[in-house]
């Protein structure tokens, strides 16, 4: 990075509950952690969190909570670290494709907006194709097909660019570059820096 390049910083506002540990955990550095603790992960930019909860307020996995710095949290003490993926616990790693596929979910319009908005990356590559599974032809009928009107759905994506499941392509995608830190394209997240 070079020295007059400054790096913002990104705070979440809701997060999805992966694991909750009453007793604390050992980290993959083999640090103990007391006390209780909880993975979450972020619900703008899937950021990985450990929270640190409020005395005798268990949480529950999937779990929606307010971690924003603007109001009181009545759960969360504080956000206590951005994590890694080798850094959850095995629970948690379970449960963040569920957490992940709810967010998609709840956020559909952003993410049909994201097939009916993607540009190239390259002269030779479109953002579209970093979801696995979409290779020239079908770049070229969603192009096509956003050119006559815009997604609304992905149901309508489904249908009308014959896609098995446009909202797999992206959770598959983002769990990939929460994955893979080395990703060079990072489309949905935010790429962890470590400090």
């Amino acid at each position: 990075m070079k020295p007059s390049q400054k790096r913002y910083l990104y705070y979440e506002e809701y997060a999805y509950i992966l694991d909750y540990l009453p007793h604390g955990y050992y980290t993959a550095d083999r640090v103990f952690v007391r006390g209780p603790v909880a993975q979450a992960v972020g619900e703008q930019y899937f950021m990985l969190l450990e929270l640190i909860p409020l005395e005798g307020i268990p949480l529950q996995p999937l779990e929606r909570i307010y971690v924003g710095r603007k109001e009181i949290n009545l759960k969360i003490e504080r956000v206590s670290r951005r994590i890694r993926y080798d850094d959850l616990t095995l629970r948690a790693r379970d449960t963040l494709e569920k957490a992940i596929e709810t967010i998609i979910e709840k956020r559909e319009k952003y993410f049909v907006d994201f097939f009916n908005k993607a540009q190239p990356l390259t002269p030779k590559m479109h953002s579209l194709e970093l979801l696995r599974g979409i290779g020239k032809k079908t770049l070229w009928k969603i192009l096509e097909e956003r050119r006559k009107k815009p997604f609304e759905t992905f149901k309508e994506i489904q249908e009308r660019v014959k896609i098995p499941d446009p909202k797999r392509l992206i959770l598959n995608r983002i769990i990939d570059e929460i994955i893979n830190e080395r990703e060079k394209y990072h489309v949905f997240t935010l790429p962890y820096y470590r400090r």
